[in-house]
């Protein structure tokens, strides 16, 4: 009976030693560089927490995902403050500039007009939105102090939001690895399709002047 409890334990205990650093790291790289999928990390690191018996393990989850997508998120706009003051600029502000398109960039700088920081809070649960309103705060000066107090809540709605997802999908399916492949591809049709509407948008518009 207790062999029996061991072996059931140890690979459980073993996935939360590898699995929270793992997944701190790779939260924390994807603030850093916008090519990480974070959202399907945090709803997949969900389901495999759901199928744990470990009552604190999805609360666990949440504040790992949450503080690293918050630290990440702080040290991409302190490199990009950096950027703003040199002359030459940065690649970070750069590859900041990159991901921010005009237009997105347009509607950013008037929602922080229009609501300041609050607007982080939707800029982090809207697809692609992080970057355009991170770009309009340096644009217009925000201190690094102010970014951070509306990033907080803004990172914790972001990790609830992709936690429940992934708790979802747990709850669906008796297989954890069920589960993570529904919790993946849920995240991957949120991403996608705001993207997808926008250009068919574009193309019917584009008709109707043509």
């Amino acid at each position: 009976m207790i062999l029996a409890t061991a072996t059931q334990v140890a690979p459980e205990s073993t996935q939360q030693a590898v699995g929270y650093p793992s997944l701190f790291l790779l939260v924390f790289i994807g603030a850093l560089v916008p090519v990480v999928p974070t959202g399907a990390l945090v709803s997949s690191a969900a389901v495999v927490a759901f199928h744990q018996t470990a009552p604190l393990s999805l609360l666990f989850v949440f504040l790992v995902a949450s503080f690293a997508a918050f630290l990440g998120d702080v040290v991409l706009y302190w490199l990009g403050r950096r950027g703003m003051r040199s002359r030459g600029g940065s690649r970070w502000l750069e590859a900041i500039r990159s991901r921010a398109p005009e237009e997105r960039l347009t509607q950013a700088q008037d929602k922080l007009a229009d609501h300041g920081v609050l607007v982080l809070v939707l800029s982090r649960l809207v697809p692609a939105g992080r970057i355009p309103v991170m770009l309009a705060c340096l644009l217009a000066g925000m201190p690094l102090r102010r970014f951070a107090r509306g990033d907080v809540p803004a990172c914790l709605a972001w990790a609830a939001t992709y936690q429940v997802i992934g708790i979802l999908g747990g709850s669906l399916f008796p297989e954890p690895w069920q589960g993570v492949v529904a919790a993946v591809a849920l995240t991957l049709v949120i991403s996608v399709a705001p993207g997808l509407w926008r250009r068919l948008r574009g193309r019917e518009s584009g008709g109707q002047h043509a």
